[in-house]
């Protein structure tokens, strides 16, 4: 049987007449008679007689009619899922992130995309950034949202919004004392600094370089939340990224805007063999909102003077 066979057999056992299906399906009547004697031959068995100048199903018109209907219901679920896949519902969307976008920025942006579309399935999950370039490449993942650069042949890595730098201090510390904030006093601190890959430990590199300081390794972490600890409880001195100390509670850290601190991109990452879905490009268009949105608003803290000596001025 074909889907337009199961049709017409459906609507004369739901309507109980050949006149009835016809009206029903907007066709003729002898197209239904003729496709109902045709099945009939097909299956080698009578769907229906004549009793009393009414049609009578048979026997083994209800046990087809049983069958059909399972089949009618997943027809009528492809159908709705077909219908609805401009609008993102009953999809799914597998979303990695490096650690600081995952503390607002890809949260709010899930709960957003739930509001608008609830039946939609995410599983997000935060991790380093080899990890994240490994399941991408390998698809098992649609869509990163990252604050470090991802190198791969088979990766779309764009551009969406910039983050920068602060420095981090707890409260109470003498550098916060001064009118203006001096960039060599805080570098000759003892520093929480980050693992050679992070674009944190490039920067603090490149200001110490050019300063010809020694650092004074305290203590080293992955990221820029963990650095806002350390820094609040008095490990080290940290430079971190705004979105790291946007999620940090206020009251146990001082945080120093740095004037021309450098700037770097927070970057959507796809395979390039696996083009975002709708789904995929509605959370990126509501990532791009609750971006701004977060950085719209003040952290709260003082810029401190410009900073004497000034950070590189290669920063955007």
């Amino acid at each position: 049987m074909n889907l337009r066979q199961i049709e017409v057999f459906r609507a004369v056992m739901s309507t109980g007449s050949i006149t009835g299906a016809a009206r029903l399906l907007h066709v003729s009547q002898p197209g239904v008679s003729r496709l109902i004697r045709h099945l009939e031959l097909q299956l080698g068995v009578p769907l229906f007689v004549r009793a009393s100048g009414r049609l009578v199903a048979t026997p083994e018109a209800y046990t087809l009619e049983a069958e059909v209907e399972k089949v009618y219901r997943g027809v009528r679920h492809v159908q709705d899922v077909a219908a609805h896949l401009r609008f993102g519902a009953h999809a799914t969307l597998r979303v990695l992130s490096s650690a600081n976008t995952a503390l607002e920025l890809v949260p709010r942006t899930i709960a957003r995309v739930m509001q608008r579309f609830p039946n939609a399935q995410i599983a997000f999950e935060a991790l380093p950034t080899r990890e994240i370039v490994k399941l991408l490449v390998a698809e098992e993942a649609d869509l990163a949202i990252s604050s470090a650069p991802l190198d791969h042949p088979v990766l779309d890595v764009r551009e969406f919004g910039q983050w920068r730098l602060w420095c981090a201090l707890p409260p109470g510390h003498a550098l916060l004392a001064a009118k203006r904030f001096d960039l060599t006093a805080a570098l000759r601190e003892r520093l929480v600094l980050y693992s050679p890959e992070a674009p944190q430990s490039r920067v603090i590199d490149g200001w110490l370089g050019e300063r010809n300081i020694h650092p004074r390794r305290g203590v080293e972490v992955r990221s820029g939340y963990a650095a806002c600890a350390m820094a609040a409880h008095g490990a080290g001195v940290a430079f971190v990224d705004d979105l790291s100390a946007r999620a940090f509670r206020p009251e146990r850290l001082a945080l120093v805007a740095l004037p021309r601190a450098p700037r770097f991109p927070v970057l959507r990452v796809s395979n390039v063999h696996r083009p975002l879905s709708t789904l995929g490009e509605s959370f990126m268009a509501l990532a791009r909102e609750e971006l701004a949105a977060i950085q719209q608003h003040p952290i709260g803290r003082r810029t401190i003077g410009t900073p004497a000596g000034g950070p590189p001025r290669d920063g955007r």
